[in-house]
C-alpha cells in the first residue's frame, strides 16, 4: 500500500477517515462476502484452474451492487483502514464489517454445504 500511494503522490502513511457505519454497510459486506466464498467454493468445483478469473469478476460486479463497494474480506478491510482515499474506511468502523464479512462466509459455506453435499471418492 505505501508503494501505491508513493505512486499517486499521497502520503505513504494514512489512516482512512472515511466513515462507513451502519446496517446497511453491514448487509451489504455480509452479501458481498457470501457471494465471493459462494463463488470460490463452486468455481472450485467445476473449473479450478477458473478461481482466480472467477473472483477478480465476483470483484468487479460486486464493487457496484453493493452499498459499501465490496470489501468483502477481512483482509481488504484493514488494508482499506490505511488508505485514507475514496476507498478508505475509518480504523473504529472496521469491526463491524469483518464481523459481517465472517457472517456471510460461514453462511456461504452452509449453503454450498446444503446444495452440494460432499461425494466420497468412486469405489467407497
Amino acid at each position: 500500500m505505501v508503494i501505491a500511494h508513493a505512486m499517486f503522490d499521497e502520503s505513504a502513511l494514512q489512516l482512512a477517515t472515511k466513515m462507513r457505519s451502519g446496517p446497511g454497510q453491514w448487509l451489504s459486506e455480509a452479501v458481498a462476502a457470501f457471494g465471493l466464498v459462494l463463488t470460490i467454493l463452486l468455481t472450485l468445483r467445476a473449473n479450478s484452474s477458473a478461481v482466480a478469473t472467477s473472483v477478480g469478476l465476483y470483484i468487479t460486479a460486486a464493487y457496484w451492487f453493493t452499498a459499501s463497494t465490496s470489501f468483502a474480506n477481512p483482509a481488504v478491510t484493514i488494508a482499506r483502514a490505511f488508505s485514507d482515499t475514496f476507498a478508505g474506511i475509518r480504523l473504529a468502523d472496521a469491526g463491524p464489517f469483518i464481523v459481517a464479512q465472517l457472517l456471510g462466509a460461514v453462511v456461504a459455506m452452509l449453503v454450498c454445504r446444503t446444495l452440494l453435499p460432499c461425494q466420497p471418492p468412486d469405489g467407497q
